[in-house]
């Protein structure tokens, strides 16, 4: 059997160009990725990297701005969040 390999876009999984920051500090997807037909697997790619939990650190500093979450509560998430990025980054220098 043949292995069909995937011809992905150039553009495939990074996520300043799949889910780029918006004037309003927003996050969302252009509209030529809107049309792609690799936009969801694309848009999962991004966020499993280093980059996804960048988007939830953002995602927490919002909640505590607006007064959803508390200062402990961010504090924790954060660290979390922090702790987790290192240890991903440990795992691709390694590799």
């Amino acid at each position: 059997m043949k292995d069909k390999k995937k011809e992905y876009p150039s553009c495939f999984g990074i996520l300043d160009r799949v889910f780029p920051t918006g004037e309003e500090g927003l996050r969302s997807s252009p509209e030529a990725c809107l049309e792609c037909i690799y936009k969801t697997e694309c848009l999962r790619s991004a966020m499993a990297g280093s980059g996804g939990l960048t988007v939830h650190e953002e995602l927490v500093d919002r909640a505590y701005e607006s007064g959803m979450i508390g200062f402990l509560s961010r504090w924790s998430k954060k660290k979390d969040l922090n702790r987790k990025i290192k240890t991903q980054s440990a795992k691709y220098k390694d590799n």
